[in-house]
Parts: structure tokens; sequence; C-alpha cells
């Protein structure tokens, strides 16, 4: 690329607002070889110079500095492969990974840049530092040992070796999902809408619509999740569920959609050595306790007792339940044992039985402008900020939105994007991702910007609103609970600021922000008919607040099958021990499900939270309990105080949100709840605690 190219090149600069429209992927590649450059020189000069006296100003700031524009670079680069997932991005990105990942490993591996860091913390300077400037020196020290700082050079460049052969194999597994979902399609003509029998009407409508903009007739049903969870859920006919389970259990497996191409097992092996192989070097057992080191579990054996004592209070409750499902189906005329394929439908059919309640008769009150209104409005009432669309915001996608988030004096704090929607190139799940920070008080400050990604059931209808179910709603708040703590970050030390913090607390602002999918008051502030406007009527929100503790056992349990698997995976598995891993997977798996799964399950193919990056979630999967029971408690602070306290958001404001990683968390969560967690708060709002007791 020119210089006159290179100096247009809108990676190369942090700017606010983004330019994502102007982001191209042949940007990509020159701008990763010129920020790594430039951050190199930077990095250079802080490890040879010999300041007197070393400083914080001139050694850890000018350590979280010198990566600034390649961390923003990287991140926008990211983002957009995942969400343009276009060939070419695809490539470009795939291509600059490896130096990426380089430079980045590198960092903590260098001498120089150790001992300077050292220096500094022997200073008198360092001795007097304000609480989160010391607890940034004090984690930099250890990230550098944790990462190989001590290692001897063969060990280094090991390491090195290692952290780039992970961010290609992962990347490479992400893509291999997304194809593999994509390659999918089942086609039914009209004379086979019988085989549809069931299915919502709006969902109908989409698979009619998708079949359309396929150029085909008749119906068109993917493994994309707003056509998949209706089919699951909803359509009468078994075989017709069974195709879908099958082929959605087995993406990237090799077998399955895709084909062997796209497939991921031997990646999750490779991945899987690679990551013991990491730990092993830096000192530790597995890499589950490299992984949980520095997060409030601290070892994986305590993440594994964690998980283990949720379980034995969930086993009771867990067989009851699947009891009763089954005695339900049989006398709904179900025979033999039930499937896979049958566990969402009959319970969708025995909850409606039970609360003569159908998720699908929520979704009209769900209109997607609504919902967001209302909860920009509960965010008000919290926290005093003003969020407001921003129009002049450019954007990578015409169903992307961009909005502004000002405090009550109108002083702008950053802002966020909207990209709810499905696509058949961009990656499934939801998630948000910080872009910029604000860093307040420093040379550097901006504002603080990050996006917000979904999977939603889109509008079936031109220029009328998206109708969402619940659990998209919920998936809403959820993202939206992680871009306020990103945004409204008010610390000055980058390293420190959002979202940067433990794992397993990480999660606790955005779970805790589903609390306001339930509540009645704050249903009224974002539920409404998407015609009429009329609140969701008195009998139906009572039979949905009845509903929710429905199978609660069954949907923990789930989640503590995934977070066993996974911290087993990264603490005992062993493939000469334990052979096939795919087998393994089925194997610990079987403890957790109400039913046995076919002999091709393979979802741990498709398991993106373990898999899709290089660390992730790796390891942390059990972050989802431990932050919901934190969660769960710390809700009943704004219970007492109202569920739309000021004065409560206020305190979870500024003792949480605010503060990133300034404190160890476990000290933040007592200034916000003034005690410890306790895990019967979470087991009492499931309605498994009072039905434990009622059976012992």
């Amino acid at each position: 690329m020119s210089p006159a190219a290179l100096a247009s090149n809108p990676l190369l600069v942090v700017h606010v607002p983004v330019p994502f429209h102007e982001v191209r992927a042949e940007h990509i590649g020159p701008a990763v070889d010129a920020l790594v450059e430039i951050a190199q020189k930077s990095l250079d000069a802080l490890g040879t110079a010999s300041p007197t006296p070393r400083t914080y100003a001139n050694t850890l700031e000018a350590l979280d500095r010198a990566t600034h524009e390649l961390d923003y670079a990287t991140t926008l680069a990211s983002h957009l492969e995942s969400v343009i997932g276009s060939p070419e991005f695809r490539a470009a990105f795939a291509a600059a990974v490896p130096k990426i990942t380089a430079f980045y490993s590198q960092i903590l591996l260098s001498e120089p840049l150790y001992k300077a860091v050292r220096d500094f913390a022997d200073t008198a300077e360092a001795s007097t530092l304000d609480a989160p400037r010391r607890r940034h020196l004090t984690k930099t020290l250890a990230d550098f040992r944790r990462n190989g700082a001590e290692l001897g050079s063969a060990g280094k460049k090991r390491l090195a070796e290692i952290d780039v052969a992970l961010s290609e194999l992962t990347l490479k597994f992400a893509q291999n999902v997304v194809d593999s979902t994509s390659a999918f399609e089942l086609l039914l003509e009209e004379s086979d809408a019988a085989r549809l029998d069931g299915l919502p009407e709006g969902a109908l409508d989409g698979a009619r619509k998708s079949a359309q903009e396929k150029g085909k007739t008749g119906f068109r049903l993917t493994l994309q999740a707003p056509s998949y969870g209706p089919v699951m859920t909803f359509v009468r006919d078994r075989g017709l569920r069974e195709t879908l389970y099958r082929a959605h259990v087995t993406r990237a497996s090799g077998s399955g959609p895709g084909g062997p191409e796209r497939d991921n097992r031997g990646i999750i092996q490779d991945v899987l050595a690679l990551r013991r192989e990491k730990a092993h070097l830096l000192g530790f057992a597995h890499f589950a306790d490299l992984a949980i080191d520095d997060r409030m579990a601290k070892t994986g054996e305590a993440a594994l007792a964690f998980v283990s004592m949720l379980r034995d209070r969930l086993t009771a409750g867990f067989a009851r339940e699947n009891a009763e499902l089954t005695a339900f189906a049989q006398r709904g005329g179900h025979e033999g044992p039930l499937e896979p394929w049958d566990l969402t439908f009959w319970a969708e059919a025995q909850r409606r039985a039970l609360f003569d309640f159908d998720e699908e008769t929520l979704r009209p009150y769900f209109p997607l402008d609504r919902v967001t209104r209302g909860l920009f409005e509960i965010a008000t009432s919290l926290y005093g900020v003003r969020i407001e669309r921003d129009p002049t915001l450019k954007v990578w996608h015409e169903e992307v939105t961009g909005w502004s988030v000002t405090d009550e004096s109108g002083a702008r704090l950053g802002g966020f994007y909207l990209d709810l929607f499905p696509r058949e190139t961009k990656r499934d799940g939801a998630w948000m991702a910080g872009v910029v920070d604000r860093m307040p008080g420093t040379h550097q400050e901006l504002e603080n910007i990050a996006i917000v990604v979904g999977n939603m059931t889109p509008s079936r209808t031109p220029g009328k609103a998206a109708l969402l179910n619940h659990r998209e709603v919920e998936t809403l708040f959820h993202e939206f609970g992680h871009m306020m703590h990103h945004v409204l970050s008010d610390v000055a030390i980058r390293g420190l600021a959002g979202t940067r913090v433990a794992s397993d607390f990480v999660e606790l602002p955005s779970m805790i922000m589903e609390n306001w999918c339930w509540q009645p008051e704050a249903l009224d502030r974002f539920a409404g008919h998407f015609e009429s406007g009329a609140s969701i009527p008195f009998d139906v929100k009572k039979r949905m607040l009845e509903a929710r503790t429905y199978r609660a056992a069954n949907a923990l349990m789930r989640q503590l099958g995934f977070s066993t698997l996974d911290l087993l995976l990264h603490t005992s598995y062993d493939s000469a021990k334990d052979g096939d891993v795919m087998a393994y997977a089925r194997a610990v798996s079987a403890d957790f499900s109400p039913v046995s799964a076919p002999p091709e399950y393979a979802m741990l193919a498709s398991f993106s939270h373990l898999f899709g990056s290089a660390y992730g979630y790796a390891a942390g999967y059990y972050s989802y309990q431990w932050s919901e029971v934190l969660e769960a408690d710390a809700f009943g602070k704004f219970r007492e105080g109202g569920i739309l306290s000021r004065e409560v958001g206020d305190r979870f404001r500024r003792t949480i949100l605010a503060r990133g990683d300034t404190d160890d968390p476990a000290a933040l969560y007592r200034a916000f709840l003034g005690r410890e967690p306790d895990v019967a708060a979470l087991l009492e709002r499931l309605g498994i605690a009072s039905r434990m007791a009622s059976m012992s």
C-alpha cells in the first residue's frame, strides 16, 4: 500500500465516531503491519531507556498506552470479520492474526519490559501509589510471571509459537461453525405445509420469506436460531424435528452440514494439547489452573467444587422434573422414551398445560423499538443516563443502529451500536465488545464506545418492527448490561477499565439486567402490543411470572453440564487415557441430560465459547453460574429499595459499573451488597430451594 493509501487507512488512528463504513478488507494487513511496528518501537524505547527515576507515567502508563492504536484496529478488524464475514474480510483477518498474536505474546515475555516494571516497583513512588495504580502494578507483575517472563529463551520461544498456533486454530474453528451452520437448509414445498403444523404464524412467514430471498418457493428452514428454535418448540412433525436436531448437533463435526471440509474435531484435540502444554510450561498442573489463577475461583479444583455443589443441590429437582415431563408426554400420546428432539416440544406443551401460557402469546407485546425504548428508560431511572438514537453515526450494515449516551448534565459519555439480526455470513450467538475507552482525566480522553450483537427474529413485514420472544428480550437486556459496564466505566487506566475484570465477575452486570425482564413494574415500561400499544394483560403476565421457574432445575443443570465438561477437558482429560474427545464429551454430558443423546452427538464441535478464540471462556464457562449466584443475591438489594430505585442504581453504578478492575471483585461486591454472596438467593428465585425443602 502506498504512503498516501496508508495515510488514509481508517484503522491507523483511534477515532470517534468510529468509521466502520470506511474499513475495507485491504486495510487490515497494512494497518496491522504499521501499528505493530509503531507499538514495537514504543516498547523498545520503554525497555531500553533508563529514566531516573522510573515513574508510573514513563513505565506502567507508557506500557498501557503503547498498544492503544493496535488494540483498536484489531478489535475493529475482528468485529467486522465476525459480522460481515465476507471471504475478503475473513482472508485478510486470518492473514493478520499470526502477526497480531506473535506481537502480543512477546510483550509479556520481554525481559527488558519486565525489568522496567520491577525497577519501578522498587521506587518510592510505587510505595505511595493510590489503590487503582497499586493494583495496576501488582497485576502487571503477576501477568508477566504468569505469562512466561521468567522462562528461559527456549521456553519463551515455544510459548510464542503456542499462542500463534492457538489463534490460528481457534479462528478456523469459529469460521467452520459459521460455514457449517449456513450450509444447512431444508426446503418444503407448499404442498408439504402440513409438516409445519404447529409452527407459529410469524415463524411460518419467516420460513416462506427465507425461501423467497433465495429465489425459491415454499418454506426454507435453517439452523439459525430464529428458524431452528420455533421448529424444535412447536412443530408436531417429530421426523422434521429430528432432522433439524441431528443437523444442529453435528455442525462442524465432519459428518454434519458442510461436510469434512468443516471438521473441527482435530482442531479441538490440537487446541487442548496446546493449552495443556502452555500450562505446563508456565508451571501449572493444567490449563484450568492457569486460566483461573487471577479469577475469583482461583483454581480449577475450586471451580469444579462449586459446579459440583450446585449440581448436588439440583439432583432431586432435576429427576422430579424429568419424571413429570415423561409422564405428561405419555399421557399426550407419546410412545417410547423421549428423545432429544422431543424435549423442547413436550416441555412447551407441558408449560402451556400447567400455566395456560405460550411464549408466542407474548411476541406481539415485544416489538423491538418498544423494547429498546423501555430498556433505555429503565437505564435512565437507575443510572441517570440518557440514551438517544444518533442517525449521524456511520455503520457497517443497513440494519445496524447507532446510539449516544449522555449523563444528566448532557455531557456525552459515549455510544454504542446495535446489530441484532442474523445474516448467513455472520457468527451466531450474542455478544458485546468494547471498541474505545474514555479514560477520563488523561490526555487520551475520548468516549466509551461499544458494540452489541445478536441474532434475533427479524421483522417479517417491511417497515414493521421485529417482534421478539421473551428469551430474545432477556438476551438484549443481558448484552445491554455488558454494554453499560463498558460505557459507564470511569477508569483512567485502560487495562483496568470497563469489562476488563475477572471472567467469573464480568457476567454480574449483564446477568443482573435480566431480572428487569421479569418485574411487572419494568415490564410495563417496555412491553406493549405492536398494534394497540396495550400492556400485557394482567392474567397473561401472571401466568408468565408463574411459569418462570418451570423446569428451572433442567435449565441450570444443562449449564452445569457445559461447565463440567469445560473444566474436565482443561483439568484431567487425556486422549491417551480417555480416548476420543467427542466420545468423552458425550459421556460427560450424559450425566446432565434428561435423555440419551444419539451416537453422532457432537455439540463440542460447535462450542465456540470454548474453542472459538484462543482462550475466551475456556476453563471459564462456570463463570455464568458463578455470576448467577452473585447477581441473584445482589438483585435482592434492588427488591429492597425498589427495582427502579435511583439510590440503589447509583450505588451499583458507583461500586460495580464505574470501577472496572480497580479493586478485587470480591471487595467491589461487598461494597455494593454489604456482605458475601449466598447461593440460597439463586435457588430460592428458581423455586428449587423451596421444592427441595418440601421433599426433605
